[in-house]
């Protein structure tokens, strides 16, 4: 398993705590997914108040680490500040970072991402930056100190999956020894086992689960295709080719 910032993770996927049905409902999407990272969003954790407490214990709960996110922050102060309140609501170090640029996608500020990244990693914060698969861009995020990136697969809530195959390979072979999570646009068990066939270590998802029929079932079908991901990446898969080549030998076949 990939290691965050020190810490060895107990599953490749990774979920989000929004949108669910009940809390019920995502208490048993995380036992059937077998999650090791749970995010939560600081804004739906008023840590002062009884819902706010109630909400906090279920995470708890749960028994996974929890990734506190900057979610729909669009300002390095903005990002920043909510980093700091998350520190204290959760003590932990680690923080999803969301700096947004473009409220139709949802796509991030790269500018801002490397400033708040820039500052966060100075305050002793461990960043995992949600971000697009440029590769200059996160060239600069891990010169600021990110030793995680997490570039999105397609646009937050889309389920569109891995809009750019190119671009995701291509950063997979310039960061060899990143961990590396695709984070957002997921929306069916295959497009996670694709994220890992290329390569990458985790891959973290919402709406795909929280927004399915079966929640539950949902989470436990990505908690399959992301084994059978990071199985085939790790048995050397064969490279495709253009021309057609028998399965079966043809040495020895009877001439007629």
């Amino acid at each position: 398993m990939p290691t965050f910032y020190g810490t060895e993770i107990t599953s490749r996927l990774m979920l989000g705590t929004a949108q669910y049905p009940s809390p019920a409902t995502l208490a048993d999407t995380f036992r059937r997914s077998g999650a090791g990272i749970a995010t939560v969003s600081v804004r739906r954790e008023a840590g002062g108040d009884q819902a706010g407490q109630d909400f906090w214990t279920l995470i708890r709960d749960l028994g996974v680490a929890v990734l506190p996110n900057t979610a729909s922050c669009y300002s390095v102060r903005e990002a920043v500040t909510t980093a700091h309140m998350a520190r204290e609501l959760f003590d932990t170090n680690w923080i999803k970072l969301e700096v947004i640029g473009h409220a139709d996608t949802l796509q991030p500020d790269p500018f801002g991402l490397v400033e708040a990244a820039a500052q966060l990693a100075e305050d002793g914060f461990e960043v995992f930056p949600y971000c697009t698969e440029d590769l200059v861009l996160c060239e600069r995020l891990v010169e600021v100190g990110c030793k995680v990136l997490m570039p999105w697969g397609a646009p937050i809530g889309t389920g569109l999956g891995l809009n750019n195959i190119y671009g995701l390979r291509s950063l997979r072979a310039h960061f060899p020894d990143i961990p590396l999570v695709v984070d957002a646009g997921l929306g069916l068990p295959s497009h996670a086992s694709r994220a890992m066939e290329l390569g990458y270590d985790a891959v973290l998802l919402n709406t795909a689960v929280a927004k399915a029929g079966d929640p539950a079932a949902m989470a436990h079908a990505f908690a399959l295709a992301v084994e059978a991901g990071a199985l085939a990446a790790g048995a050397d898969p064969m490279d495709p080719r253009d021309m057609a080549a028998p399965s079966t030998p043809v040495f020895g076949k009877a001439m007629l």
